[in-house]
């Protein structure tokens, strides 16, 4: 299936203050934010530069998984004791870490561009759902990208509006995490009730935000809150609405088989529920799959899996042998890569592999973790997790009683089988407290507390005085 182009220049989404002049005699000679958005045809533009924003390298094309995977349990960095990734893989990394600043740049350049959308949308004279739904899917977007910040920084600056001029705050302060998490929400709740449900998009439109993306990721912003001191009583039961919401849809299932999820002639299907998406030249592809190949077999990059990791696998586990492949040649201990995005039409780097922002897989195991949270004796908690154990070629957890701790160590567990490589690992650990635990128990590495957040781009407190630093960097 091919997938929608996201292209739109800086210039149309007025980061530039001119740009080229129009042909024909106009009462304006430059194309600004202020002066571009006329019609229809112009919001549909400025939301693909939105989404455009997405697949740059320094976000989701690579630097999300290095933020989100690297400082975790199971992959390592091979032959590196020093530079960014390393940094992360070894948690020693500082204020003027690249990927760490990369992150940060780019979700605020994303929601910079949700900001254009969501205030110069309203007033085009259009059809009323349509407008609603563009604007449903800039609101996610900008819900996104400040969950990222939120639980990778704490407290970063809000901004909803675009930047205007020279009299606009150009040093915006750290806002309290509780004021994020809501606006977060209120985003989401928009762009629930607003978007197309996935039945609705068009085929050429994949790639757009579902009513049911912004469901999932509602239940993922309400577990982490929970998880917070930001917490808020109904967090937990808000999650579970959420998934079952999704769940109920009957819009979403499992595929059959493990590896079709992550092949790129099966995407965009009944499991992905949001993707970033990428194909091949001319358009912009993704470069995991050689960044994830051994230098034995044509990668540029060296990241394999822990010993541990490989040796927790059952057997009989079908996803032990489409994630992972061992090294051949090595003369060492087997070396075992993460082979789980593939495509035998990669071009050099690019590849079309979509990546996974949240698919149903996510919502079955964080049903299982709500219902664990609210109450460890109901028994309905084995469901989530047991579909995706079963589709795995595994038995059922017996559903006898488990506290509410020891089934948080199997959701750890089941959760790196089946979402290893994307991009949920630190989150994961840090939502359900394992973090530091499982650091000392595998590395015996004691992590300090100030590891749990990234810490605020140097670069960036320089430039903004009103910026303050975390704690211990």
């Amino acid at each position: 299936m091919k997938k929608k182009i996201f292209l739109l220049s800086l210039c149309t989404l007025g980061l530039f203050t001119s740009c080229e002049k129009f042909l024909e005699e106009k009462p304006y000679d430059f194309l600004t934010a202020s002066n571009f958005y006329q019609n229809e045809s112009d919001a549909i533009a400025g939301l693909n530069g939105v989404f455009s924003t997405m697949q740059a390298q320094t976000l989701y094309g690579r630097t999300v998984w290095l933020v989100t995977e690297l400082p975790g349990d199971y992959m390592t960095v091979v032959g590196a004791t020093t530079g960014d990734r390393a940094e992360l893989s070894r948690f020693s990394y500082t204020a003027n870490n690249g990927e760490i600043s990369f992150w940060w740049v780019n979700l605020y350049r994303m929601i910079s561009r949700a900001n254009d959308v969501i205030e110069k949308v309203p007033p085009i004279s259009m059809n009323e759902a349509s407008k609603n739904n563009i604007l449903g899917n800039a609101r996610f977007l900008r819900a996104l990208g400040y969950f990222d910040l939120v639980r990778s920084y704490g407290d970063v600056p809000l901004i909803l509006s675009p930047v205007k001029g020279p009299n606009d705050d150009l040093r915006p302060s750290r806002t309290p995490k509780a004021q994020v998490y809501d606006q977060i929400i209120e985003d989401l709740k928009f762009a629930e009730a607003n978007c197309l449900k996935e039945n609705q998009i068009p085929a050429a439109n994949k790639g757009r935000v579902s009513s049911g993306a912004a469901a999932a990721m509602l239940a993922k912003v309400y577990l982490t809150r929970a998880s917070s001191t930001d917490a808020k009583s109904t967090d937990n039961q808000d999650a579970l609405d959420a998934c079952n919401r999704v769940i109920s849809s009957n819009l979403y299932s499992l595929v059959p088989v493990y590896g079709d999820v992550f092949l790129p002639d099966r995407e965009n299907g009944p499991e992905h529920i949001f993707s970033v998406q990428f194909d091949l030249p001319p358009n912009t592809g993704n470069i995991i799959v050689r960044q994830n190949l051994p230098a034995a077999l044509g990668g540029f990059a060296s990241f394999t899996a822990e010993d541990w990791f490989v040796r927790s696998y059952a057997n009989n586990d079908v996803r032990k042998a489409w994630n992972l492949s061992n090294q051949a040649g090595t003369t060492t201990l087997p070396q075992y890569y993460f082979n789980k995005f593939r495509d035998d039409k990669r071009i050099g780097n690019d590849s079309r592999v979509n990546w996974l922002v949240t698919r149903y897989a996510d919502v079955l195991l964080m049903q299982s973790e709500a219902l664990n949270n609210l109450n460890a004796g109901d028994a309905t908690k084995y469901q989530g997790i047991n579909r995706v154990r079963q589709r795995a070629g595994l038995a059922p957890l017996p559903t006898t009683a488990t506290s509410k701790d020891a089934f948080v160590d199997l959701l750890v567990q089941e959760r790196a089988w089946e979402l290893c490589d994307e991009g949920h690992r630190r989150y994961d650990l840090i939502r359900l407290n394992r973090l530091k635990q499982v650091e000392k128990a595998i590395f015996n590495r004691d992590i300090n507390d100030n590891f749990l957040l990234f810490p605020i781009p140097q670069t960036e407190v320089v430039l903004n005085s009103n910026l303050t630093q975390n704690p211990g960097f």
